[in-house]
């Protein structure tokens, strides 16, 4: 793999890990117990913690590429003669 195929890989495996931890630890308004801001959508999260789940989300998409990038030089799933074309 070279190495814009691998920063192409992980950046695609960062946003898809970023929508899974989104949602975690959200609360609304409602579930909190507090007052809504008015003209605030009531679906809107309190403390949405977007810096906290970055880092976790940065933590996560590299496991999960050292994890791609491991089988992939491995060629473990056989594959790589249909990568390389041979």
């Amino acid at each position: 793999m070279n190495w814009y195929t691998g920063v192409m890989t992980y950046i695609i495996i960062w946003w898809c890990v970023l929508f899974a931890v989104l949602p975690i630890g959200v609360r609304t308004p409602e579930e909190a117990g507090v007052d809504a801001v008015p003209g605030q959508v009531p679906s809107a999260p309190i403390r949405p913690r977007l810096v906290m789940k970055a880092l976790l989300t940065t933590a996560i998409a590299s496991v999960l590429f050292a994890a791609f990038w491991f089988v992939q030089d491995r060629d473990l799933f056989g594959l790589g003669a249909f990568w390389k074309g041979k």
